[in-house]
């Protein structure tokens, strides 16, 4: 491998918008997500049903349901 070329290879800490917080390595100094395995549906068994805005009363009404 060429020297000087590549990028620096850190362990970082990733936090989660619902606060969990754990270690990885990244060429990133900081990341940042918004849904992480400790909040995510599918490997939860959680699922959260949001309207958001309405939606879906807005759908029955166009269609008159």
């Amino acid at each position: 491998m060429k020297e000087g070329i590549h990028p620096e290879y850190n362990t970082v800490k990733v936090r989660c918008a619902c606060g969990n917080e754990f270690e990885t390595g990244s060429t990133k100094e900081d990341i940042k997500v918004e849904i992480c395995s400790e909040c995510h549906p599918f490997f939860t068994g959680r699922q959260k049903f949001i309207d958001k805005g309405g939606r879906v009363d807005k759908f029955k009404k166009k269609y008159g349901m």
